[in-house]
């Protein structure tokens, strides 16, 4: 398999004005790795790099790879919590080796290896266009590292190795175009979620020329019934789709497909078309995420804007170890909950558990989102 890597130096993957903009960048642009190089020796060097890794990771969606000078545990360690996949240590690094051996023992394998190493299974480019009329396939894991481009798809050139035979980490259906049943008018329905949130965005049509595009390039094409033709979502408004998966009914008639979406998806600026309200019953939310969400937001509403009375804004008031307090107390509710005999109790104080622990979140700036994030990459 062949990977494409995106090199970048951290000095000055931070000197961009816009960081988020740049790694929304790298999202879409078809490379699979993001590798980072930074050489960090003091503590406070350190710790800036840290933060900021875990920041870049939180905005990425491929794998990052960090070229760093290990020299302590707690430098593989920090960077294993910031999500990063690899690192990659360098002559600089001054570590005893057991350590690196206790590094690799507990956070995997994969995660720790030398820079000789890993230059037998990489190859850096000035051009990726130069590696084309190689020949030769590698005998592993080749990852190819850009090392001087800043090419906005790299997309063309996995197909282009994928036709000489070689194989590419690209977007590959499992079904063909033929497998699926279609209408009258011989197009498939395509119901279009956010792959972060499974909200209904849109609905659109395919015909075989966008289902095979939309796997070609990773974007969304769809049929439009009205203009008898092809088109690419975002292509005039820049509010593109990035197909993340899609799925078949059980009748194979229907798609759905999950998509990381650029701006809005409807046409009147609304992030979703699905806006017009017909009917709602009295219901209660019964997705965990979402009653988590609820309550986060209200205990932030309820810090902005105090009301009196409020038993969260009291603790508030209290302070942070006020919060604490409760949370310990009440993590210790849950022990005794679980030796008692009456198992349904333990819901009770798992519930006000979670209570506080979102309050203490709230105080300290952390959402459920990003706890939800850092247990997905685990």
């Amino acid at each position: 398999m062949i990977y494409f890597a995106k090199y970048i130096e951290f000095e000055r993957l931070v000197s961009f004005s816009n960081l988020n903009d740049y790694i929304e960048s790298i999202n879409r642009s078809g490379y699979d790795v993001l590798y980072i190089k930074h050489d960090a020796f003091s503590d406070k060097e350190k710790e800036d790099f840290f933060h900021k890794m875990s920041e870049i990771t939180n905005l990425l969606e491929i794998k990052a790879f960090v070229e760093f000078p290990i020299t302590h545990f707690e430098d593989m360690k920090k960077l294993h919590y910031c999500n990063v996949k690899k690192i990659v240590f360098t002559d600089k690094t001054s570590v005893d080796e057991d350590i690196i051996k206790e590094g690799a023992t507990r956070f995997g394998k994969d995660l720790v290896v030398d820079l000789k190493d890993f230059e037998k299974e990489s190859l850096r480019v000035n051009a990726f266009s130069d590696f084309l009329n190689v020949s030769a396939k590698p005998a592993g894991d080749l990852y190819l590292i850009d090392v001087s481009e800043d090419i906005e798809n790299v997309v063309p050139f996995k197909n282009e190795l994928n036709e000489k035979g070689f194989e590419t980490k690209t977007v590959k259906p499992l079904l063909s175009w033929a497998d699926l049943k279609k209408n009258s008018d011989g197009l498939v329905p395509v119901i279009v979620t956010d792959y972060k949130t499974d909200n209904v965005l849109m609905m659109a049509y395919m015909n075989e020329e966008a289902y095979v595009n939309t796997f070609k390039t990773g974007l969304m094409n769809y049929y439009s019934r009205s203009r008898q033709s092809q088109w690419v979502k975002g292509e005039t408004s820049g509010h593109f789709q990035y197909l993340k998966y899609m799925k078949a009914d059980c009748d194979k008639d229907t798609l759905m497909a999950g998509v990381s979406q650029i701006g809005a998806a409807c046409h009147t600026g609304s992030y979703s078309c699905f806006f017009n309200d017909i009917y709602s019953s009295d219901y209660s939310v019964k997705d965990p995420g979402k009653i988590l969400d609820n309550l986060y937001n209200v205990i932030t509403d309820r810090k902005a804007n105090p009301k009196e009375g409020s038993y969260t804004n009291y603790l508030f008031d209290k302070g942070l170890d006020k919060i604490l307090k409760k949370v310990g107390e009440e993590a210790c509710e849950i022990v005794i909950a679980s030796k008692n005999e009456e198992p349904k109790e333990i819901k009770y104080e798992i519930a006000d558990f979670l209570y506080h622990l979102s309050v203490l979140m709230v105080e300290k700036g952390v959402t459920w989102n990003e706890v939800f994030e850092e247990l997905a990459n685990r």
